[in-house]
């Protein structure tokens, strides 16, 4: 196959779809012995695919199309005749928010989540209404769509009315050969030296934005549970400014223990494990995830994790994370002291978190995907070289509404 993915959504690299794009396309890797895979990718970016060594093209776009609203009408008006002049068999646009209208070859995308039905206020009202009325009528324009979780691919049907039969659930993946248990000592060491952590601490890793990621409330539990248990942990917020950041950093200025908060910012990549192994307790308090990759990362690592349960967070955790009610500052509270105060259950957590992060992998995830393109290309699947013999793989399932 001749496949095409755009990657002009990622953001420079500082997004949840970022983290996507690059996984899937290191985990695709493997296959471009058998497939051509071409990437088109906004010039300032094409240093951050350095990693494809050759084994995949690149197309350079110009930063002039970097502004959202240049880079839709990019999509929809250069990007064909780029499909065609490259005779692509299927072309893979990893967002909703850059589907395409017409239809050079086969059209694949992927629907990290349909928050702008779920968390008011998360965008601007033309963001809104683009996620919520435009989005939808080109998502019925797509051969196959992929879902990252069961409970995407239901709000696509619901919210999108997209027939079950073009949807299918890929999870995310892990990559295990970054996120694993090692040396505690190590990243506590590096941790403490650049940035002064030397207590037991909580991590969030998120971009500040509010209020869909809710620091807000994990700031007013964690206020909470230093004035009742006089406890030296301290918190940190790991990620860069988004939407509403200036009310987080004004409430963090204002909090009794602003002391023992730190906001690090954007997190690099190749920091990313140190930070999950350094930490003694992942918090995840988000109102609402398509999937959720860090806290799966933090399980990968070795560090235990509360988790959420909205949007896909519970079906993503599964029982292995202490589990909280993210509108509820109390219940938040409460396992912030738990986890804090018995070693026995940072124990168990860490445990079960280790073993249910092994049923994410990038690898599948990748084969799946693959299938997907098969598919929406009207190929037989069976021309793949996928590494499991029969059936659907553990990240690919074929969604049917019952």
């Amino acid at each position: 196959m001749n496949i095409g993915i755009s990657t002009s959504v990622i953001q420079r690299g500082r997004s949840g779809v970022a983290q996507y794009v690059f996984a899937l396309v290191r985990a695709l890797l493997p296959f471009a012995k058998e497939h051509q895979f071409t990437l088109f990718v906004l010039e300032e970016d094409v240093p951050l695919f350095a990693f494809v060594e050759l084994k995949m093209k690149l197309v350079r776009v110009p930063e002039r199309f970097r502004p959202a609203v240049r880079n839709i009408l990019w999509h929809q008006t250069q990007l064909p005749k780029l499909a065609r002049e490259h005779r692509l068999d299927v072309l893979h646009v990893p967002s909703y928010r850059r589907m395409l209208w017409r239809r050079p070859c086969a059209l694949v995308t992927t629907i990290h989540d349909l928050a702008p039905f779920h968390v008011p206020g998360k965008y601007d009202r033309a963001r809104m209404f683009y996620g919520r009325v435009v989005a939808r009528r080109l998502a019925h324009r797509q051969d196959e769509i992929i879902a990252v979780s069961q409970h995407t691919a239901q709000d696509i049907v619901r919210f999108f009315g997209v027939p079950a039969s073009k949807i299918t659930r890929v999870y995310n993946g892990v990559e295990h050969g970054r996120f694993y248990p090692a040396s505690v000592e190590t990243a506590k060491l590096l941790v403490s030296n650049r940035y002064d952590l030397r207590q037991p601490f909580f991590l969030y890793v998120a971009r500040l934005e509010h209020p869909a990621k809710n620091h807000v409330r994990l700031l007013e539990a964690f206020n909470r549970f230093k004035a009742a248990t006089n406890s030296p942990w301290q918190l940190v917020f790991a990620g860069g400014d988004w939407h509403g950041a200036e009310v987080i950093r004004a409430m963090v200025r204002q909090s009794p223990y602003t002391r023992d908060i730190r906001c690090v910012g954007f997190v690099p990549d190749h920091d990313l494990p140190m930070w999950y192994r350094g930490a003694d307790v992942f918090v995840y308090p988000s109102l609402f995830e398509g999937f959720g990759l860090p806290p799966v990362e933090a399980m990968a690592s070795g560090c235990p994790v509360i988790s959420s349960t909205r949007g896909a967070l519970g079906e993503v955790v599964d029982g292995a994370a202490a589990l909280i009610n993210p509108k509820d500052a109390h219940s938040i509270e409460v396992q912030l002291t738990h986890l804090a105060t018995d070693a026995g259950a940072r124990e168990r957590w860490r445990q079960a978190g280790l073993e249910r992060a092994k049923q994410f992998d990038w690898s599948i995830t990748a084969a799946a995907t693959l299938q997907v393109y098969a598919r929406a290309a009207n190929l037989p699947e069976n021309v793949l070289q996928l590494p499991f013999d029969h059936g659907h793989s553990p990240g690919e399932v074929k969604y049917h509404t019952k």
